[in-house]
């Protein structure tokens, strides 16, 4: 399924919505370009609150052509000036004149780039068209030299009533069944990123083509899949090896679950073999690093894994794939929660009994938990355990499960 957020891109600055102020700086940046002292525009903020597509929707009302390139493209000054320069030195055929769009500059490190940062600022300095660089935080100290040299402008993360325009022309045009009530519910909850919306908008909407209270309940209820969701979009999605590492860093997920995901979804996004067998390749690797370090308890090493399963990972695609790919748990993960379910009742209950008798939970586990479903068979002494410790129904049913056992 073609991918709305691609489909419905803007492409005028009319169907831009909570922008206008920014929009209008910008717009007057590229028109009065000649008179301008700082000769590139800086457009910095959250993703997803339309960056690049205003960049695009303004090249599109000027009739202006716009070269565009990604910084994590650029290993070295060399490719700077091979792909931005040759941009700068080639007139434009067709259109009334050209922009020059360097997309995520994040993504330049301050060491890995090589004098990246520094042909960027040079080309500034001597471009015949104005350049526009995105970011989403552009004031690291590495930047200071772009800073110096360009124009900045601030896009804010969208107000829900901006975002919930863009949801609403969406929905007339596929001609999805809403109430608007509860698209301004999705709308908040989006946090103001516009491509977040959307994206949630077509998960929800795919099947049956319309907006329900239910289907966003859902939504809410997947929370935590939703986190895990961001963190493979980010691995599988981008080039970017910085974004990419910091995938998992706010995922509940723990490393087994993590591991379990990738590769359930792996192969549903890779579609070239020699990239695909790459990046099972960096996924083993992990794998046999988590073995190792349980094995000998050296877990200063865990940080090796995060890095093979991230941007080891983005690493094996020369270039994102532009397909809408819906990711799936595995059926391995749902019995992973069940057996974690489990295991925490066991935990609560021996919690219990060693705040009961003064005694370490691990003591408790590995001396008392063993004869207690043995105790629960007897009816008398089952009501006195459950009286004493306080057993909600949980844990009593969780008992009564190992007295079949």
């Amino acid at each position: 399924m073609h991918p709305l957020i691609h489909k419905h891109t803007p492409k005028t600055t009319k169907e831009i919505f909570g922008q206008e102020d920014v929009i209008k700086q910008l717009n007057n940046f590229i028109i009065d370009f000649k008179k301008q002292k700082k000769r590139s525009a800086l457009i910095y903020g959250p993703s997803g609150v339309g960056k690049t597509s205003t960049a695009y929707a303004i090249a599109n009302d000027l009739n202006y052509e716009i070269y565009e390139t990604n910084a994590s493209e650029f290993r070295n000054a060399d490719q700077v000036n091979q792909k931005v320069g040759n941009a700068i030195k080639q007139q434009s055929l067709f259109a009334k004149g050209k922009i020059i769009l360097v997309d995520e500059i994040d993504g330049l490190s301050g060491h890995e780039d090589r004098g990246g940062i520094q042909a960027i600022t040079k080309l500034i300095a001597d471009s015949a068209y104005p350049i526009i660089l995105t970011a989403t935080n552009p004031f690291d100290s590495k930047f200071s030299s772009l800073r110096s040299k360009s124009n900045l402008i601030e896009f804010k993360a969208l107000d829900y009533l901006s975002i919930f325009k863009i949801l609403k022309r969406i929905c007339e045009h596929e001609k999805i069944k809403y109430d608007e009530e509860i698209l301004k519910s999705l709308s908040r909850r989006s946090g103001g990123d516009a491509r977040a919306a959307i994206n949630d908008l077509q998960a929800l909407t795919q099947e049956k083509k319309e907006l329900t209270k239910e289907s966003l309940e859902g939504l809410a209820d997947r929370n935590k899949t939703d986190n895990i969701m961001v963190a493979l979009n980010k691995i599988f999605k981008t080039t970017d090896l910085k974004i990419a590492i910091s995938a998992f860093d706010n995922v509940e997920e723990d490393l087994n679950e993590q591991l379990l995901w990738i590769d359930e979804n792996l192969p549903k996004e890779y579609k070239k073999p020699q990239e695909l067998a790459k990046a099972y390749e960096m996924l083993s690797k992990a794998d046999v690093f988590n073995r190792r370090i349980k094995r000998w308890q050296h877990y200063r090493f865990l940080v090796y894994i995060n890095a093979l399963i991230t941007a080891g990972i983005a690493a094996a695609k020369k270039e994102k794939y532009k397909e809408l790919v819906r990711y799936k748990p595995t059926g391995r993960i749902l019995k992973l929660w069940w057996a974690k379910q489990k295991a925490m009742k066991k935990k609560a209950i021996a919690e219990k009994i060693a705040e009961k008798t003064h005694s370490s939970k691990k003591e408790i586990i590995k001396s008392t938990m063993p004869y207690l479903p043995v105790m629960f068979r007897n009816k008398e002494m089952r009501n006195n355990i459950i009286g004493y410790l306080d057993l909600d129904e949980e844990e009593v049913e969780w008992l009564k499960s190992k007295v079949k056992a």
